[in-house]
């Protein structure tokens, strides 16, 4: 016991045991400064530093923007751009599988590849039909009164008033045709002579779809109207207006020339479209 207790004295006396740091001029030997220290002092002092010095690193890492700096790290606003970045490129992706879509719809029309659906009228006559003798037509006062009822509600309805509005079509240039509508050829236009460099005029009021080169049919514009209506017009010389500008009817939006393989002359080939199905545009339009 009493060699631990010498042991122990003389491990605090080490300890508690005061030294002297002293800084002197090298010259004059002048004492700048002094301290009085002990090896507890200093281990505590060290131990003090080296704790204050990792939570500092420590709190500088996870909460500053330097830890982007340290290899491993990623940084806060690249993951964010990233995120965003992604979600651009799925939402571009769905536009552009369904523009792929409507230029393959408008592909087709163009190159006159549209089927009709064959059916058998007939049958469906024969399935309406019904016998006069199973059916009573005589009127009845409920049905009377509502008729008057609704005679007079559609008489004075403007929504009634504009759906009665006729749809006039402009005719696009003046001209000869030099080739009719004909379905057994599967020319569904009509193709009208016409000087070189004559203005190309919009059908009716509508957005163009379609302004773009073609090596058949030259420089194309089609542009989609209301109630289904799509006109067509190809081998024009140049087109004043692009894909998604808005047209009135009369607005010049291509001149006439004689682009594309299939053409022969200074001509405009004009179609139009309904609902899906090709129509003859001299039913509807005066080219004279």
């Amino acid at each position: 016991m009493a060699k631990s207790e010498k042991k122990s004295k003389k491990i605090k006396k080490k300890l508690l045991h005061r030294y002297r740091l002293v800084v002197l001029n090298d010259e004059t030997f002048e004492e700048r400064l002094s301290l009085n220290l002990t090896r507890l002092n200093v281990f505590v002092l060290g131990t003090l530093s080296a704790i204050l010095l990792i939570v500092l690193t420590t709190i500088l890492i996870a909460y500053t923007p330097l830890k982007e700096y340290i290899p491993g790290y990623s940084s806060t606003s690249l993951k964010k751009k990233a995120v965003k970045l992604s979600f651009k490129t799925d939402s571009l992706q769905r536009v552009i599988e369904i523009n792929q879509k409507y230029f393959a719809s408008i592909k087709q029309v163009l190159q006159g590849e549209v089927s009709t659906v064959k059916f058998n009228k007939d049958s469906i006559i024969q399935a309406a039909k019904l016998e006069a003798s199973q059916v009573d037509l005589n009127p009845i006062k409920e049905d009377s009164l509502l008729r008057e009822k609704v005679d007079k509600e559609d008489k004075y309805s403007l929504f009634e008033t504009a759906t009665k509005a006729s749809f006039v079509l402009f005719p696009p240039v003046s001209g000869t045709i030099s080739e009719n509508y004909d379905t057994k050829t599967k020319h569904y236009a009509v193709d009208v002579v016409v000087a070189l460099d004559t203005p190309i005029k919009a059908t009716a009021d509508g957005t163009v779809i379609f302004a773009e080169w073609t090596a058949q049919t030259g420089h194309v514009i089609i542009i989609e109207h209301s109630q289904g209506l799509i006109s067509v017009y190809k081998h024009n010389a140049s087109l004043t207006k692009n894909q998604g500008d808005l047209v009135k009817a009369g607005e010049v939006i291509a001149t006439a020339g004689n682009t594309g393989e299939l053409s022969t002359g200074p001509h405009l080939h004009f179609e139009l479209w309904s609902d899906g199905y090709p129509v003859n545009p001299t039913n509807f339009i005066d080219f004279k």
